[in-house]
């Protein structure tokens, strides 16, 4: 299968273009893959080309348009009988009436043409016979067979599924023109044949994206169907590649056999028959039916309800593919999930309706229902208004418009204000970001009056352009905060933002300027990226791509350019140029029509490539006639493919010359020509060759000599720089090549374009503390001009910063970033597509420092006072003041009779400093209406709206007026403070305190509360407990014995936050004890200035301060702090964000900072720590102290009993400068060394010193522990202990003696001894691990004593011992003890045959460890039947002949003389009876085993005796009941006789006597005794001799015999 080109991966178009000789070679090696896949070329590949005359001959009717298509696609489905095409054919002889199902089937059959081509060959003979014909085809049409299969195959997977993508394997092979005839080419004579073949090629195109499953389906089987009934109805194009030179074909004839012919003709016969049956089916296919857009029968109609009623609204739509019906909100698709149970959607048999539940006012909107398939889209419109009921909700609501209702709906505001108030809280200001980063933009919006259900409409421009959302940039709102996000910046996001907020007709905006400054090179000194890649003027196969120059170049020129081009969907970056442009302009070519690419540009110089510029967006290779079309009328606008489809030509025309053929651009790399097609050219599409010559000649050579240009476009190469060229332009189609275009006139290879003059006087004006205004004179003849590029410098420093890496259009602009209080100067270069101009002349050095403006308006104006004459006013100082401190006011007023004002009258001629002033000479109950206007060095500012109009009349209340020119200042995360001056109308009686009162911005009057619940007398307050981030408003009010007056006007809202950067004020006391207070400033501008109070009033009196201000520091120094400066101390920095703080200097600090002032007068030494001896290792005395710091000049004395000592042999005195440590080491203290110690320390004008006093009992005890030191260290000096002789229990429960010891060498020795005798030790210790020990086992009483070891060498020796007697040995005996308990193992049972043993196991057992048992926690009493003891190392407990009584729980109490270790057991159910079972068994064995009938001896082993001798044999025998007895000669029974007599006396003693033996009596005996618990058998061996001498009779050995037991 060949893979789908990138643009169908991506943007899903499909090619259906023309094919070139690559797209040949690719054909070619395609087939070559397909044979050894495909059935097709296996089994019938080589009888093509035996019939391939016959076709060219014959065939043009026999294979018209259905014969080739039903080769192409319907062999297999000839194999079973039907004229069907394909698989999918086969529906139609099945008398499917479901087009869906025959398209779809169709569509499965053309995936694969080697899969029907199998199914033909290996049908039945019969009809094997009958498809024959079709192999006779030539291998031309094999080809052509082969590729429209290729072609439909990719078409057909592209539907399935447009997101699909596949690796490209190859070039896209597209379809030849339908009919496309041979084509004549030569370079120089027209009427030579050459092996090359021009498509023909028209195009349409259809716009489609975003396919459901179910349309997908749908689209395929109209698209199957669509490509079927073409190849039926006009046939596929066949081609010859080589043709005759003459307008008649020349026949070519084979020779054949009589039966080859006669097969021939019967194949033809069956071949008609099957087209003719075709033909017959095509008639009954009614095609208008089976394929057309949408229409709508019925469509939605508009609804007018009341709130909480049901709405349907229903439609009938039909279409075939059946149509996808959506349902839209004022064009936002409804998502019936996001809104469960508000929408209900329906679709059945092409009805459609969408049902509301509840509506509410919301619901008024405009509904759209879209219905769309593969033919086209439309859309049905209705409305729905929801009314309230009367009462509920003011009609004139209606005309304000909805939340979901668009301002373009034609609904507007007007009517429920005739204006809105838009403020903008929280804005952004000048931002500064750098490539690659994420930049967010935001402000919030304020509008009054707020109408719940209108929203505003967000706007955002660049540079007074619309943004719409992309990848690049996302918007949101919030309802209350607009923001735009700048996912990744880049240059071209450089540019002045505006955020415009639309209230119907009215609306408001915010701009603020961003800088994108370059990102940093990949290689130092390389340039920046350039910006701003487009595409101009695209084309089939051609695109221009321009850019902008780079502000910077990294150090070094600029070389050029390159320009890189990807296929969307790709990844795959390939250069166009091969060296450097420096135009900013290039043609690209070689582009596949049809498919997009997207473009960017990298700059290169000396040292190196910058990083590429942002992609271009995407641009397809299309004819501009193509994509016009394609704009203005998208056939299917939710997809995003570009299909294009192939139309049936006319015959071929050869086309006539081009016309208007003129050079649009000469540089001397390139050369662009263009032109216009042809009249004449038939419905082909055309191509083109050009020609060139040079100037003055008639040497006309082609310039693409193999492949013809598609685009009425052309960039030529390779021309000679400074030469002169002429150009023309030949078409071509099938049917030929036309004649060429009028030549054009000489052009000389060169830039036309040239660089642009150097822009002209550069001026700096003063913007604000951190920006400048720059302006200059434009290029002069600048061409083609892009803009330019502003660059700063700090005065003198040589280094050049670009102030925008945008170009910017005009000549000023504001460069912002720059540092205040620094002198800058600029210069600026203007920039087109030819490169940068030189740098201008460098402007005039200017401080940035904030311009100079009139102040803004004061504000909330208000009446303090009426009087019968006169009236005094108040107000608020201007928000903004321009950056100069206001010098006066101006009051201006009127008199309004019958609500017409009159004419302005000055009430003051001098301005006015105070924010109060008085007006006389009034009218007394005239109206009058006032306005106010603040001054400073720039001038006076616009005054104040007119205020409402007052009444000048005397007040009389007994109350007084509003306090007045309320101030917030020191603002805190926490807390403010707050100051006001007194009401100007006192009332009847005086001003008594005041009330301050606070409340959130946001509430409600009713949320007012006062801060204070007493009145105050001063006229100040810090508020306390404020919460971070919360807007605050406060007001104040004024009583006094009347009562509590009027509250002033409130503060503007103030959020409590502590801003980066604030200091506080703090104290400080320098080394001559001066005491001051400091406040410092990094927000100053030039004209600010530090303003000092004391209690929040100005200090007048300056005899107890003095003040000093530099730079951003000021100080406060008091000059005798006494009683008379206790108060608050504050301090504001004027032109500034309201910088300010305080101190507070009370009793209790007044006193502190006197305290620290005496001691700075009179500095000492400070201490960390006091003179203090300790011992040294040897016995030394040392003796110190440390200091905070000394300095290298500091000096010590060290004094004894107030004489100097010095340093010696006795002393050693050390002073460490870095560190203070002051120490004196006293080698040997002896008596006379009693007495008062002192180090006397001075460092410049600090002294200190430190005594410390040895006598008496301090004095003694010191030179006993210096004594003992010292012995110590001379122990050490030879083996010695380090631990001294000590015990441990191990876990084995022996005694382990041990000792540490260091110092030690080979030559060490060590000796243990007990109650002074040498304890002998196996082996000696090698001391490696510096421990010494001595392992006593199973330690018990006869173990106590006195320890002692000795280590000794050539060095000295040490001894350590340990008593091991009275208390010592009886803890020791405890530990053994306890150690002997823990290792009792857990409690077992063990039936013997007395009864049931409870027994535990422990390392080894002592009489000190006491041992009782409890039987159901009682102590067990011990007896004859229950006892207990121990056995080794098992205690046990013994119950004999258990019974019932004995179940229960058995504790084992370990006790070793502090502790009791307890094991329990629990006898009872099923563990006693198996016990008493085992105990029964044992019991019995032990009865048989005791009363079994046995031999208790007597018997020897051997007996040996001379013949004739008489033998006399007895043994005891015993048993319970008594025992039968048996005697055995070799096994076998013996009887008693009078030879042989056996005797059995009371059932304890059997004899056996033989008299005069012989030698037949030699043998085997044995006895055997028997009861009824066991059989017992002694063996023994008689052995008879003849003896050579005298006979006698011999006496039995007296051993014993072999016992058996049975």
């Amino acid at each position: 299968m060949m893979a789908l080109p990138f643009y169908q991966k991506h943007h899903q178009h499909y090619d259906r273009a023309y094919r070139h000789k690559e797209l040949q070679s690719t054909l070619s090696q395609y087939q070559k893959e397909e044979k050894r896949k495909s059935a097709v070329y296996s089994h019938g590949s080589t009888a093509y080309t035996r019939g391939s005359a016959a076709y060219r001959h014959g065939s043009a009717a026999a294979y018209s348009h259905e014969s080739a298509a039903a080769y192409s696609h319907g062999s297999a489905a000839y194999g079973h009988e039907s004229a069907a095409y394909s698989h999918g054919s086969a529906a139609y002889d099945h008398e499917s009436a479901a087009h869906s199902r025959r398209s779809a089937a169709y569509s499965l059959g053309s995936e694969s043409l080697s899969k029907m081509s199998s199914a033909y060959d290996h049908e039945s003979a019969a009809q094997s016979r009958r498809s024959a014909a079709y192999s006779l085809g030539s291998e031309s049409l094999s080809k052509r067979s082969a590729a429209y299969s290729l072609g439909s195959e990719a078409y057909s997977h592209g539907l399935k599924d447009s997101n699909i993508m596949i690796e490209d394997r190859s070039y896209k092979l597209s379809p030849k023109a339908k009919r496309a005839k041979q084509s004549l080419f030569s370079e120089e004579k027209e009427n030579k044949a050459i092996d090359y073949v021009v498509p023909v090629f028209t195009g349409r195109q259809m716009y489609v994206s975003g396919i459901t499953d179910t349309e997908e389906e749908r689209i395929k089987e109209s698209a199957a169907y669509i490509a079927r009934r073409n190849l039926f109805a006009t046939g596929e194009g066949i081609s010859a590649t080589r043709v005759a030179t003459s307008s008649s074909t020349e026949e070519q004839h084979e020779k054949k056999s009589r039966k080859v012919a006669i097969r021939e003709s019967a194949e033809r016969l069956a071949l008609k028959k099957t087209l003719e049956e075709t033909e017959e089916f095509h008639r009954k296919l009614n095609e208008d039916k089976l394929l057309h857009a949408p229409e709508f029968v019925i469509k939605p109609r508009s609804h007018t309800v009341w709130e909480k009623q049901n709405v349907k609204l229903h439609c009938t739509v039909t279409g075939w593919p059946e149509p996808r019906l959506t349902w839209y909100k004022n064009n936002v698709p409804i998502n019936v999930h996001t809104h469960p149970g508000k929408y209900f959607i329906e679709s059945r048999y092409g009805m459609h309706s969408l049902e509301i539940n509840k509506c509410d006012f919301e619901d008024t909107a405009q509904y759209r229902a879209s219905a769309m398939n593969v033919k086209g889209e439309l859309s049905a419109y209705a409305s729905l208004v929801v009314k309230r009921y009367k009462g509920e909700f003011d009609a004139s609501y209606f005309h304000a418009g909805t939340v979901t209702m668009p301002l373009s709906f034609g609904v507007t505001p007007h009517g429920y204000a005739s204006k809105f108030e838009i403020h903008f809280v929280d804005k952004f200001e000048v931002t500064f970001g750098r490539e690659g980063e994420t930049m967010s933009l935001g402000c919030t919006v304020i509008i009054h009056p707020d109408i719940k259900r209108f929203h505003p409409e967000i706007q955002w421009y660049r540079n007074g352009v619309l943004i719409t959302p992309s990848k690049w940039v996302q918007m949101h709102w919030s309802g209350e905060r607009a923001t735009l996000t700048l996912a990744h910046a880049n240059k071209e996001d450089e540019g002045l933002y505006t955020l415009r907020v639309v209230m119907g007709d009215y609306y408001e905006q915010y701009s603020g300027y961003v800088f994108v400054r370059d990102a940093d090179a990949e290689m130092p000194g390389a340039p920046a990226s350039p910006l701003d890649v487009e595409c101009l003027d695209a084309n089939k196969d051609y695109v221009i791509i321009s850019w902008k120059q780079p502000a910077v170049d990294g150090g070094s020129p600029v070389l050029g350019y390159f320009i890189d081009k990807c296929e969307v969907g790709t990844t795959h970056w390939s250069q166009c140029n091969e060296t450097p442009v420096k135009f900013a302009r290039f043609p690209v070519t070689g582009l596949i029509e049809g498919r997009s690419y997207i473009f960017r540009v990298r700059a290169v110089n000396k040292a190196g490539i910058s990083i590429p510029s942002r992609v271009s967006e995407p641009v397809a290779a299309l004819d501009p006639a193509d994509r016009a079309r394609l704009r203005s009328h998208p056939s299917a606008p939710w997809t995003g493919q570009i299909i294009v489809t192939e139309e049936e030509p006319a015959e071929g025309v050869v086309p006539g010359p081009p016309s208007d053929l003129h050079v649009i651009e000469a540089t001397k790399n390139y050369v662009v020509l263009s032109w216009k097609p042809p009249g004449e050219r038939g419905h082909e599409g055309v191509m083109y060759f050009v020609e060139k010559c040079t100037a003055g000649t008639e040497n006309w050579q082609r310039v693409n000599t193999e492949i013809p240009v598609k685009s009425p476009r052309f960039a030529v190469f390779d021309l000679a720089e400074g030469k002169s060229y002429r150009f023309r332009v030949r078409c071509c189609n099938s049917a030929g090549i036309g004649e060429p275009s009028e030549a054009t006139e000489a052009t000389v290879v060169g830039d036309k374009l040239d660089i642009p003059k150097v822009p002209g006087r550069i001026i700096p004006t003063r913007n604000t503390d951190t920006s400048v205004v720059v302006t200059w004179t434009e290029s002069k003849d600048a061409k083609e001009l892009v803009g330019y590029y502003v660059e700063a410098s700090i005065a003198g420093s040589g280094h050049w910063e670009p102030s925008n890496n945008n170009p910017v259009k005009g000549t000023r602009f504001i460069c912002h970033g720059l540092l205040t209080g620094e002198n800058y100067i600029f210069r600026v270069r203007a920039v087109n597509a030819a490169g940068l101009s030189e740098y201008s002349h460098e402007s005039e050095a200017i401080e940035v420092k904030a311009a100079i403006a009139a102040p803004s308006p004061p504000y909330d104006i208000t009446v303090l006072e009426s009087v019968r004459d006169s009236m005094v006013l108040g107000w608020k100082q201007p928000k903004i003041i321009g950056g100069a401190e206001i010098t006066g006011y101006y009051v201006n007023y009127r008199e309004v009779i019958d609500g017409v004002p009159g004419k302005w009258n000055e009430a003051n001629i001098k301005p006015v400093s105070e924010r109060a002033y008085r007006i006389h000479n009034l009218k007394e109950n005239m109206v009058y209406q006032f306005q106010v206007a603040a001054a400073n060095l720039a001038g006076v500012g616009t005054p104040s709206p007119p205020t409402r109009s007052f009444k000048c009349e005397e007040w009389t209340i007994a109350v007084p007026g509003p306090p007045h020119d309320l101030l917030c200042t020191e603002v805190r995360k926490d807390s403010l403070v707050l100051l006001w001056k007194p009401p100007v109308y006192i009332g009847r009686n005086p001003v008594t305190g005041y009330y301050v009162d606070v409340k959130e911005t946001e509430a409600t009057d009713e949320h007012w509360r006062s801060v204070n619940e007493k009145p105050i007398a001063n006229k100040f307050l810090k508020v306390s407990g404020l919460k971070e981030g919360v807007s605050y408003l406060f007001r104040v009010r004024a009583t006094n014995q009347a009562g509590v007056g009027k509250p002033s006007d409130t503060t503007d809202p103030v959020v409590a936050e502590t801003r980066p950067g604030t200091k506080e004020m703090e104290v400080d006391v320098d080394d001559n004890g001066v005491i001051s207070l400091n406040f410092e400033c990094d927000q100053m501008s030039p004209d600010s200035k530090f303003v000092w109070s004391k209690n929040y009033e100005p200090i007048e009196d300056e005899s107890r301060l003095a003040f000093d201000a530099k730079g951003g520091k000021s100080k406060a120094a008091f000059k005798d702090l006494g009683e008379d400066d206790l108060g608050i101390y504050s301090c504001a920095v004027t032109d500034t964000d309201g910088v300010s703080s305080s101190y507070t200097v009370d009793e209790e600090e007044m006193k502190r900072l006197l305290a620290l002032s005496h001691e700075h007068k009179f500095p000492t030494v400070p201490l960390k720590s006091e003179l203090a001896a300790e011992l040294l290792e040897k016995g030394q005395v040392r003796f110190w102290l440390q200091a905070e710091k000394l300095s290298g000049n500091a000096k010590v004395n060290f004094v004894f009993n107030d004489k100097e000592i010095v340093n010696g042999e006795k002393y050693k005195m050390k002073v460490d400068h870095n560190t203070g440590l002051i120490e004196m080491i006293m080698d040997k203290i002896e008596d006379n060394d009693e007495g008062t110690y002192t180090f006397q320390l001075q460092d410049g004008k600090a002294t200190n010193q430190s005594s410390l006093v040895l006598i008496g009992d301090v004095f003694k005890k010191l030179q006993n522990e210096a004594d003992f030191q010292r012995q110590e260290w001379f122990r050490k000096q030879g083996p010695h202990f380090v631990e001294y002789l000590g015990w441990e229990v191990t876990a084995d429960c022996n005694v382990l003696l041990k000792c540490k010891v260091a110092n030690i060498k080979k030559e060490t020795h060590i000796v243990w001894y007990k109650d002074g005798r040498e304890i002998m030790v196996d082996e000696e210790h090698d001391f490696k691990d510096g421990v010494c020990t001595l392992l006593i086992s199973e330690f018990s009483k006869k173990d106590a004593g006195n320890y002692e070891v000795i280590l000794k060498d050539d060095r000295g020796k040490d001894k350590s011992k340990l008593k091991l007697v009275e208390a010592a040995f009886a803890d020791l005996m405890n530990e053994v003890c306890k150690k002997i308990a823990v290792s009792a193992t857990e409690l077992k049972i063990q039936s013997t045959a007395e009864g049931i043993r409870l027994f535990s196991f422990v390392n080894y057992y002592l009489e000190d460890l006491m041992v009782s048992w409890l039987h159901n926690d009682a102590k067990i009493k011990y007896t004859d039947r229950v006892k207990t003891g121990v056995t080794g190392e098992q205690i046990w407990l013994q119950i004999n002949e258990p019974t019932p009584q004995d179940k229960g729980k058995y504790i084992m109490e370990l006790f070793d003389g502090k502790t009791t270790h307890t094991r329990k057991l629990d006898l009872s159910g099923q563990a006693f009876d198996e016990a008493c079972v085992e105990f029964q068994r044992l019991k019995q064995a032990a009865v048989a085993e005791r009363n079994r009938a046995r031999i208790l001896g007597g018997l020897p082993d051997v007996v040996t005796i001379q013949e004739g001798k008489a033998l006399n044999l007895t043994c005891n025998v015993w048993g319970d009941p008594v025992p039968e007895v048996t005697w055995l000669k070799n096994e076998k029974p013996l009887t008693a006789d009078a030879h042989c007599i056996l005797k059995y006396e009371s059932g304890k003693s059997a004899s056996f006597t033989m008299t005069g033996v012989n030698t037949i009596d030699s043998g085997r005996y044995g006895i055997l005794v028997k009861n009824k618990y066991g059989t017992e058998t002694s063996d023994f061996t008689v052995s008879v001799f003849i003896p050579e001498g005298e006979d006698e009779v011999s006496q039995p050995e007296p051993s014993k015999g072999d016992k058996k037991k049975v």
